[in-house]
């Protein structure tokens, strides 16, 4: 029997992952605390471990893993870059879940948006009060305004739809440019400067590589128009923490809307209210009138729930049973 040691896992991943486990009859073990070297020894006798998004398998980690003769990380979600792929051992193989639920992630990003551009938190907060004033709530339309988008991979694209859908006008940034996707749906790709000189509103839907790393950072926001509204729901190291709060100062940056966070791997997904623990970054940020931070629920729906686990053990099933997957990352 295939042995599975679960880790950073919640109420809600034992409770989805034991009704698929019905159809395939896995040995598991769940963890609460989060892969890394430290938990690494953890993994000794299973033959598969399963991460997620804020779990660290650095060289140190694989190693370990390697010596306890793990086959097979199966990552619960579409990014991989808390793997280092680089130092992959041969013995170990690594397959993810590439598409859950474009939809979830992008509409989230819309509702981050909106509650950003039109006060949502500020209105909600005041009529729990029973202030119904106005004042500060002022936002505008996105009809007609520029949404530029960094990434047109599937999520992207979902957001484009929805931004086209509002009235807007829709350019976009990609390495891999697709040209057909842009006829059919009706946007533009431009250079990054162009995108951060012209966009209203700039929202990022790329992968974390080393080409993206602090995309967003003092000098691309300078370039950017002032009053410009920022949304992330991809992933947290896209943007430079410290240079995004002395932009957010002064005025130049007009709001962002966060679901990921530079340093979120202590804090997100966890309940941190009753702990002295806190990041000095974090802490502005949450602070300041004109951010809003979900803590990495963009993918939390009930069909992207119910994805992740079906390829998940899928992924699982084809590598032990097949020898190949197609969801497999290699070196």
């Amino acid at each position: 029997m295939i042995k599975i040691a679960f880790f950073d896992t919640k109420e809600y991943d034992k409770k989805l992952f034991d009704e698929y486990n019905k159809n395939y009859g896995y040995d598991i073990t769940y963890f609460e605390v989060k892969l890394n070297s430290e938990t690494a020894p953890l993994t000794s006798g299973f033959d598969v471990v399963c991460v997620f998004v804020n779990d660290k398998i650095d060289e140190k980690t694989l190693s370990i893993l390697k010596n306890n003769n793990v086959k097979l990380i199966a990552l619960r979600c579409a990014g991989f870059n808390n793997v280092d792929v680089d130092h992959l051992p041969s013995e170990l193989r690594l397959v993810r879940v590439p598409e859950y639920s474009p939809y979830a992630v992008a509409e989230h990003a819309t509702a981050l948006l909106l509650d950003i551009n039109r006060k949502i938190y500020k209105a909600y907060q005041r009529t729990k009060k029973y202030n119904f004033s106005l004042n500060g709530l002022l936002g505008f339309d996105i009809n007609g305004k520029t949404v530029g988008v960094i990434g047109t991979g599937k999520i992207g694209k979902v957001f484009i739809k929805i931004m086209k859908g509002f009235g807007a006008k829709v350019i976009a940034y990609d390495l891999y440019k697709d040209e057909k996707a842009s006829l059919e749906l009706g946007y533009e790709y431009v250079d990054l400067d162009k995108l951060y000189q012209t966009s209203d509103i700039i929202s990022l839907h790329c992968p974390l590589t080393k080409e993206t790393n602090k995309i967003i950072n003092k000098e691309s926001m300078e370039k950017m128009k002032q009053g410009v509204i920022l949304v992330n729901t991809s992933r947290g190291k896209l943007i430079d923490s410290d240079d995004l709060i002395k932009m957010l100062s002064t005025g130049k940056i007009g709001g962002v809307g966060l679901d990921v966070y530079e340093d979120e791997e202590e804090f997100f997904l966890n309940d941190m209210s009753n702990s002295y623990i806190r990041d000095e970054d974090l802490s502005v940020l949450l602070s300041m009138p004109n951010v809003v931070i979900t803590a990495h629920q963009a993918f939390f729906t009930i069909e992207a729930l119910n994805k992740i686990a079906n390829d998940t053990f899928m992924n699982i099933k084809e590598i032990f049973e097949k020898n190949e997957c197609k969801n497999e990352v290699k070196k």
